[in-house]
């Protein structure tokens, strides 16, 4: 099947699939995301959103309908989405932002218009760039800023496709942050205090709880600035 393909048992435990067939699945291409926080779009028309049956469903739908991920068209069924990507169908008005459940599966979470065009993106590290500090973020991209006040960990609310910075929200005492892995994660929880590579939040619950500093990945200040989290009775 080569690389464009990997067997259904194979894949991360993270993709919603159903695992007891033994037929192959299609591999996403290479990408910012990491395997287990992302699947290809061919894969979410066909196990996740029921859209397709067949990979000749898939790429007629990529063909001939508007499938766009983060404000560009999509028309290749391995291309990568992943973790708070935003997943348009204009043509049936329909809105997701990918998230991870609270069981630790990728999901597509409905999401407003005015939310379809923003994204949280995290710093995952910087570099000089002829004088300009150069951001770069967790699904890839790379942004050029005049000042510098991010560190890694920080997120950035971007507009997509424009990639205007709307909103610099920092790792820090009272941030809201979504929790990608740990006990709890899939749910929202406020930072209390960050030592080393450990953080302290409070969950919904309003309990104090661990995780690893990696974990956390802010998504407003005090309060979600837009809708992440799936929960639970949503699944």
């Amino acid at each position: 099947m080569g690389m464009r393909h990997m067997n259904r048992k194979a894949a991360p435990k993270t993709w919603p699939i159903e695992r007891k067939k033994t037929d192959y699945i299609t591999r996403p291409f290479p990408g910012a995301h990491k395997m287990e926080e992302s699947m290809s779009i061919g894969t979410f028309l066909k196990e996740v959103f029921g859209y397709a049956k067949t990979q000749k469903e898939v790429k007629h739908i990529l063909h001939h309908k508007q499938v766009m991920v983060d404000g560009k068209r999509r028309k290749d069924e391995h291309d990568q989405v992943g973790l708070f990507d935003v997943v348009e169908f204009p043509d049936i008005d329909a809105r997701f932002r990918i998230t991870l459940t609270p069981r630790g599966k990728l999901a597509p979470l409905t999401i407003t218009k005015e939310e379809s065009s923003l994204k949280p993106c995290q710093v995952v590290g910087k570099t000089l760039v002829k004088g300009k500090v150069q951001i770069n973020l967790s699904d890839g991209r790379n942004i050029l800023v005049t000042k510098d006040g991010y560190k890694t960990g920080d997120t950035l609310l971007i507009e997509v496709p424009s990639q205007a910075v709307k909103k610099h929200l920092k790792l820090e005492k009272g941030a809201a942050v979504f929790l990608t892995g740990g006990k709890n994660q899939g749910h929202i929880g406020k930072v209390e205090g960050i030592s080393g590579k450990k953080l302290l939040y409070k969950t919904e619950q309003g309990e104090t709880a661990e995780t690893s500093k990696r974990y956390a990945f802010v998504v407003g200040e005090g309060k979600p600035s837009l809708h992440v989290a799936i929960k639970d009775k949503e699944q």
